[in-house]
């Protein structure tokens, strides 16, 4: 079941003159947001690669089967199966299950809002926007709020979930002799579904209410023609599964190794790995990491300069393909100013945390608006002296 309704509303051309310099405001944040995070990046990559290297030095291979006291305090190398001889038990649904890890995925059968607008310019600067709201039913694993939508008559979600999602962990995991700290069972993922292949199991106060579908418990009317505010409960389970860690050795369990630089070094792959591996992929990671956010950092310092130019564009928008073209223009000079930018906060980044690399990188800011402006001076035509009615003189 769907419907929608549609909005037509507009703006005058001195309202968005009057809104694009607001937003100047909200650039210059942007910009000084993107400069801290991408110098907090630099930082962050290169306390985490000295951890890593460090620890990949010192590390020591040790066996699961029994605790070696001269290992104590050492960042140590291990691979086993972990284990638990406890049993997990949602008793809400009677769910029981030996396993690591047992989780309680809810959802709620709810209306959705979807937005979509689209923005026509119009001659003397004004614009309309008409705006489509549509709303549709379908299973949802968070609570939605609808007194939030635009139109939230006839669209009433449940003020809330009688089943929440939950997650059980077993108290005691162990890897051969050694039990794992909370922070490495966090790091265990790998978990699969658990179908519910019996209602037998189901407590009384839901066997009349409810029914299976799909290893899947549907609680409501009709399972094939759900209602606002059913709910579908499933589960997923984290049974013994073999692991690679390196952590600390603390007597008979593991806490984050610190390294020189105060940074900490805790892994935990799924699966058999060795030490350089593991190091490998953290490394790996944390490239991933660090490229990301320097991404994020270009497009809200980009974000900034298109919100402080803005108000050219609306200026010109009197003509709106005089508009359109200044829009283009003051898209590339966003992108030329966020593009070296970037380069030069990580430039000084590094030239404070790691300068040989830092210089090169600032060399390289400084050298693409230098190497632009060059190329656009020779593109330009020489004038001709005898357009402007002077010539040489005669000797």
């Amino acid at each position: 079941m769907a419907d929608n309704f549609t909005e037509v509303t507009s703006q005058s051309w001195l309202g968005r003159i009057g809104n694009s310099i607001k937003g100047i405001f909200f650039g210059l944040l942007l910009i000084a947001g993107a400069v801290l995070l991408l110098w907090w990046n630099e930082g962050r990559a290169v306390t985490r690669i000295k951890a890593l290297r460090e620890g990949s030095h010192v590390v020591v291979p040790v066996g699961s089967d029994q605790v070696d006291a001269g290992n104590e305090g050492k960042l140590v190398h291990m691979t086993g199966t972990t284990i638990t001889g406890e049993t997990l038990s949602d008793a809400e649904f009677g769910v029981t299950t030996n396993a690591l890890k047992l989780e309680r995925v809810a959802e709620m059968y709810q209306w959705t809002e979807q937005k979509k607008s689209q923005t026509t310019k119009n001659l003397g600067g004004s614009t309309t926007t008409t705006t489509t709201y549509d709303y549709n039913q379908n299973w949802q694993p968070r609570r939605i709020d609808s007194s939030q939508f635009k139109h939230p008559e006839g669209h009433a979600n449940p003020l809330a979930m009688p089943y929440q999602e939950r997650d059980l962990v077993a108290g005691r995991i162990t890897v051969g002799a050694f039990t794992l700290s909370r922070s490495l069972i966090g790091k265990i993922g790998g978990a699969v579904a658990l179908p519910i292949s019996t209602a037998d199991l189901l407590p009384a106060s839901l066997k009349t209410r409810s029914a299976l579908l799909d290893g899947k418990i549907y609680i409501g009317t009709n399972a094939a023609a759900p209602q606002i505010g059913d709910q579908r409960i499933s589960f997923k389970v984290t049974g013994a599964t073999p692991v690679s860690l390196i952590a600390r050795q603390v007597q008979t369990t593991f806490e984050p190794y610190r390294t020189k630089n105060g940074a900490t070094v805790e892994l935990l792959q799924v699966g058999t790995f060795s030490a350089d591996e593991m190091f490998a992929h953290a490394k790996e990671m944390n490239m991933l990491l660090t490229w990301g956010l320097r991404l994020l950092g270009w497009l809200l310092m980009f974000f900034g300069f298109m919100l402080i130019f803005q108000p050219l564009v609306v200026l010109a928008d009197v003509l709106p393909f005089l508009g359109d073209l200044v829009g283009m223009g003051t898209w590339l000079l966003a992108v030329l100013m966020a593009t070296p930018g970037t380069l030069l906060v990580v430039a000084l980044a590094w030239i404070y945390y790691r300068p040989l690399l830092g210089i090169l990188l600032l060399s390289a800011a400084v050298a693409i608006p230098v190497v632009l402006i060059r190329k656009f001076k020779k593109q330009k035509p020489a004038s001709d002296p005898t357009l402007t009615g002077l010539s040489p003189s005669k000797k």
